[in-house]
C-alpha cells in the first residue's frame, strides 16, 4: 500500500521553545534545524523532526488524567541513570508510575509526559 503522506514533524506546544528544545536536544542528541522566537526544530538528518512551538497561555497536561492525548516513548541503555540526568535538567518523575519495571514516566520541564524504557 502506498502511503498518502510522510510524517515530517511532531510539533509540541509550549511556553518557551528554546529551553524546551534544549532539554530534548540533550535527551536525543539531535541538532537544531530551525530556530526563531516562536519555534525551534530539532532533527538528526532523518525524515522526522521535533518542533517546539510557542503557544500563549500554554497549560501542561495533568497526570494521571484521561485528558492526556499523546506522549513520546524513548529507549535508553540505562533507565535509572537517564532518569537522574533528566531530573537534573528539569524533568519531574510523577508519583503515578503504571509501567512497573518496564518503563518510567517523566514530565519534561513544561509538563509534557514521556516514557523511558530499556533498549533491547
Amino acid at each position: 500500500m502506498s502511503p498518502l503522506a510522510q510524517l515530517a514533524t511532531v510539533n509540541i506546544d509550549c511556553a518557551t521553545p528554546g529551553p524546551l528544545a534544549e532539554f530534548y536536544r540533550t535527551l536525543t542528541g539531535w541538532e537544531v534545524t530551525y530556530s526563531d522566537a516562536d519555534c525551534v526544530c530539532l532533527g538528526d538528518g532523518g525524515p522526522i523532526q521535533f518542533g517546539f512551538q510557542r503557544v500563549e497561555g500554554y497549560q501542561p497536561p495533568s497526570w494521571p488524567s484521561p485528558a492526556k492525548q499523546a506522549h513520546l516513548d524513548f529507549k535508553v541503555t540505562d533507565v535509572e541513570r537517564t532518569v537522574k540526568e533528566l531530573v537534573a535538567l528539569g524533568a519531574t518523575r510523577p508519583e503515578f508510575q503504571p509501567g512497573g519495571d518496564e518503563w518510567v514516566v517523566l514530565a519534561d520541564p513544561e509538563g509534557h509526559l514521556f516514557c523511558l524504557a530499556a533498549a533491547d
